[in-house]
C-alpha cells in the first residue's frame, strides 16, 4: 500500500534539494558574476512554481484523483512560503543591507518589488495558518475562504516575475496561462457548486 506519510517527505526532500545544490556550488564559488541574482532568481523561481504546484493539486484531485495527494497541498505550500521568505530575505539583506527605509522607496517606485511584496504579505497568513489547530481554531469555513489568498499570492508572484525580466518574458507568460486556467476552473467549479445549492469550496 502507498504511504502518503512517504509522498510527503519525498515532495519535501526534492523542494530543498535546488538550494542544497546551490549551497554547494556557492562554497564552491561557481553562482555565477553575480550571486545575488541568481540566488534570488533561483528562490523566487521556486516559490511561484510550488505555488503554482499547491493550486494544481485540487483539480488533479477533483479529475484523477488519488485523494491523498491533498495532503501534498501543505508540504507544497510551505515550500513555497519557505522559497519566499529565502527570496525576501536575499533582497532585504545582501541588497539593502536591512535598510528599510531604502525597502520602503523601492516599493513606492519600483512596480515590480511592490507586487512581489504584496505576494509575500499575503503568504504569511497562510502559513500561519496551515496547521491543523489552525483549521480547527478558525473553523473550517473561515479557513478556507483566508486560503483563497493563495490566489492573490500566485497572480502577484506572476506580475512580480514578468516585471522583473526585461528581455526573454517566455517563463513569466507560461506560469500567467496556467495560473489564469486554474482562477477559470476554481470559477467554473464555484458557479457549479452554487447551482447546485452548496458552499464553493477550496
Amino acid at each position: 500500500m502507498f504511504d502518503p506519510a512517504f509522498a510527503q517527505r519525498l515532495v519535501l526532500l526534492n523542494g530543498l534539494f535546488p538550494l542544497a545544490l546551490c549551497g554547494w556550488d556557492g562554497f564552491l564559488g561557481q553562482l555565477g558574476a553575480n550571486p545575488l541574482e541568481f540566488i534570488l532568481r533561483l528562490t523566487g523561481g521556486l516559490a511561484l512554481v510550488f505555488l503554482t504546484l499547491t493550486l494544481t493539486v485540487t483539480p488533479l484531485v477533483a479529475w484523477f484523483g488519488p485523494p491523498w495527494l491533498i495532503r501534498l497541498r501543505r508540504t507544497l505550500g510551505l515550500l513555497a512560503f519557505f522559497h519566499a521568505s529565502l527570496h525576501f530575505t536575499a533582497y532585504v539583506w545582501f541588497d539593502k543591507m536591512f535598510d528599510l527605509a531604502a525597502v520602503g522607496v523601492d516599493v513606492l517606485r519600483r512596480p515590480f518589488i511592490l507586487f512581489g511584496m504584496l505576494g509575500f504579505l499575503v503568504m504569511i497568513p497562510l502559513a500561519a495558518t496551515s496547521t491543523n489547530r489552525m483549521i480547527k481554531r478558525l473553523g473550517a469555513a473561515r479557513w478556507k475562504r483566508l486560503h483563497r489568498l493563495t490566489y492573490v499570492a500566485a497572480v502577484a508572484g506572476v506580475i512580480h516575475f514578468y516585471l522583473f525580466v526585461k528581455a526573454d518574458t517566455t517563463m513569466p507568460l507560461a506560469f500567467a496561462a496556467i495560473v489564469g486556467l486554474l482562477l477559470v476552473y476554481r470559477w467554473l467549479r464555484a458557479q457549479q457548486l452554487t447551482t447546485l445549492g452548496l458552499d464553493p469550496k477550496r
